[in-house]
């Protein structure tokens, strides 16, 4: 094992567990803790974003039905994003090289519709469930 490689996916697990904490103890449901999204605050409707942080607080704090009702595309990434970092804190470990591509493009392309889709179905009248 090499651990000077372990470096950089130990510094962004930290700092990871320092949002998180951050987030578990100022509670985003208090008005004036953060500020308001810009995206909301200009146009009245929600980014795929929006409720992030509540939804980060709720998760913290064990309340999974609320953080699945407040954002559940968020809820949804966060396996994902452990994946990818469990695989390169893998690599790293290992000591080879890190992918740099993102490999098949359709992976991509499909990331982007699923967020434009969440984005667009949250904001109309029929899918005001995905909005709170």
């Amino acid at each position: 094992m090499r651990i000077r490689g372990l470096a950089a996916p130990g510094g962004v697990l930290a700092l990871a567990a320092a949002v998180v904490a951050t987030v578990a103890l100022v509670d985003p449901n208090e008005r004036g803790n953060y500020p308001t999204c810009p995206f909301l605050a200009l146009t009245g409707y929600q980014c795929p974003g929006c409720g992030a942080l509540r939804t980060l607080h709720a998760l913290a704090h064990g309340h999974v039905g609320e953080a699945l009702a407040l954002n559940v595309f968020v809820v949804s990434m966060l396996p994902v994003l452990a994946f990818f970092w469990a695989r390169w804190t893998v690599a790293r470990a290992r000591g080879r090289p890190a992918r740099t591509r993102a490999g098949d493009p359709r992976l991509i392309w499909g990331l982007f519709a699923a967020v434009m889709g969440f984005w667009l179905m949250r904001n109309l009248p029929w899918g005001a469930f995905l909005a709170a």
